[in-house]
Formats: C-alpha cells, structure tokens, sequence
C-alpha cells in the first residue's frame, strides 16, 4: 500500500485530487489558516469573466507536460481533456502508470501495484477544468488573483473544504491560452504542471477516453498457445 499511496499523491499534485482518508493525512489547519476570498477590482473581475469564456470554449486540448515538485522532481508526459468529464494522463517510458476520466469515473493505474483505483469525477478540484459549465464562483473561491504584463494567475479552492488544497491557473494573455497550474496539498506541498506545445480544438481517437486494464492484456498473453 505504501508504493500505492505515494502514486495517487503524484497524481494528486498533477490533479488536485480529494482522496481517500488513508492516502493523506493533513495537520488540523487552525481558523487563521482558513482562505478567504479575494477582493477583486472592476478590471480583474472582467479578466474573470474572460477567463470563464476562454474556459468554457475550450473543448478540447491536448499537450505534452513538464511536473515539477517542490522538492525538485521531474516527470513528463502526455496529457488529453476533453470536456465535459473525459481526460487521460500518460507517464513517459519508463512509467506504465496512467489515468483516464471516462465521463464519470476517475481510472487509475498503477503499474507497479498492478492495480486499478477509481474515484468519482467530482472528488476535489480535478472536476474543475473538467466540468461542464465552469464558473469561478459558487462552489470555488478566488483566493488570489496576479496580473503580469503577459500572463494572469488565478488561485482558487473549494468553499466547501477550503483546505483541500487550492488550485492555481496560469494563463498567457493576448491571446488567452492556459499554460500551467499549480497545485498546493493539504500538507503544503507544492506541485506545478507546465503544458508544453498544446493544441485545442483537436479531434481524438475514439478509445482515447476508454480506460482498459492491462491486465486483460497480460491475460492474454498468458492464454495464448
């Protein structure tokens, strides 16, 4: 179990995942701790709005990623969103661990365990960028809000269980493109995902969205004559 948890945290990190209690286990935050909203201007409250449209316009994206740990650690991939509710999320070799969002379920497999876990969808701030109408208000809260010259940063987390993490959203501007996020943990750990060479508006596979244990594979293999 140990290797186990380690992975979901990964990915909880690249996803801002809520997982199950074993997996994490946060120091009681004190009421100074507790997040509050942002106070946003006229002008940044527009740049949301923006930001909402942009959000909900992207169907689909897909796009290589640099993850980086606050602690220094590097792992690439290949990430694909399709919204509403569908995602993969594939390590480069020599990692076999994946996840696929299929509409409903959140598939993970951890290859080393030889094991699949699913979460439902809307477990924590992964169902964000995954969402049908995505709205930063309601059910999220804008906690900070940074505007560079060429870029806009958005953090955010959960009115709900704000201490589950916050969630931050790196945009380019003119034209708006989303670039990177940042996840901080519960145990206030740090993770970035930088998406490199990204392409929206593109068409996937049929089963890009269809999680498929490999161990129906290695069943096979083992059946054959």
């Amino acid at each position: 179990m140990k290797h186990n948890r380690s992975f979901l945290l990964t990915l909880s990190l690249l996803l801002g995942l809520a997982l199950p209690v074993w997996a994490a286990e946060p120091t009681p935050p004190s009421s100074a701790d507790t997040p509050i909203a942002a106070k946003l201007s006229a002008k940044e409250k527009a740049d949301v709005d923006r930001i909402e449209a942009y959000l909900n316009d992207l169907k689909t994206v897909g796009a290589h990623f640099l993850q980086v740990s606050d602690a220094g650690n590097l792992r690439h991939g290949a990430i694909s969103i399709q919204r509403p509710g569908k995602m993969r999320v594939v390590y480069d070799d020599p990692d076999k661990d994946f996840i696929v969002a299929d509409g409903s379920r959140l598939n993970i497999w951890d290859d080393e365990m030889g094991q699949q876990t699913s979460l439902d969808l809307d477990e924590g701030m992964a169902s964000f960028i995954l969402r049908d109408n995505i709205k930063l208000s309601g059910d999220v809260m804008v906690t900070r809000f940074v505007r560079y010259p060429a870029k806009i940063e958005v953090s955010l987390v959960s009115v709900k269980d704000p201490h589950e993490g916050e969630l931050t959203l790196i945009f380019e501007d003119k034209p708006l493109k989303l670039r990177q996020w940042r996840i901080l943990d519960a145990q206030g750990h740090t993770t970035g995902v930088n998406l490199e060479n990204a392409r929206e508006g593109i068409d996937f596979p049929e089963n890009t969205f269809v999680f498929v244990s490999p161990k129906l594979g290695k069943n096979k293999d083992s059946n054959a004559p």
